[in-house]
């Protein structure tokens, strides 16, 4: 009887010193934090011209993104805020293409795949702007 409790305890204190070195090593990095819902902070970032927010006429980002994260579309937000959705389609297809461009002059597509992403840009900002 008292073998087995001499073993239980070995066990027990041999699991403590395993938790506690693989613990130690763990948390000298720092921890990532996912979250479901993105937390905005505005305050401490400069304000810049976003082209996207002055077609929707939206005050700010964090403003767009809980309309959007409630399941209104761009043209539900443009709607309601008077906005030309047409601009907003128009922009959207102009940065769009641009980033197609710059991953073609980069080298990370070929230009097979840039036409054939070029070709989706309009059916894609469609679904964007007004999905089903």
């Amino acid at each position: 009887m008292n073998i087995t409790r001499n073993i239980k305890r070995v066990v027990i204190v041999g699991t403590m010193i395993v938790a506690i070195s693989f613990g130690g090593n763990a948390w000298a990095f720092q921890s990532v934090s996912a979250s479901p819902v993105a937390k905005l902070s505005l305050a401490a970032v400069p304000v810049e011209r976003d082209d996207l927010l002055e077609a929707l006429n939206r005050p700010s980002g964090e403003e767009l993104y809980y309309a959007l994260f409630e399941g209104k579309s761009l043209a539900n937000v443009a709607a309601a805020n008077g906005a030309d959705i047409q601009q907003v389609i128009d922009l959207q297809t102009e940065q769009l293409t641009r980033q197609l461009d710059m991953r073609l002059a980069s080298g990370s597509i070929t230009k097979e795949q840039y036409e054939a992403y070029r070709a989706e840009v309009p059916e894609i900002i469609s679904r964007s702007v007004n999905p089903a």
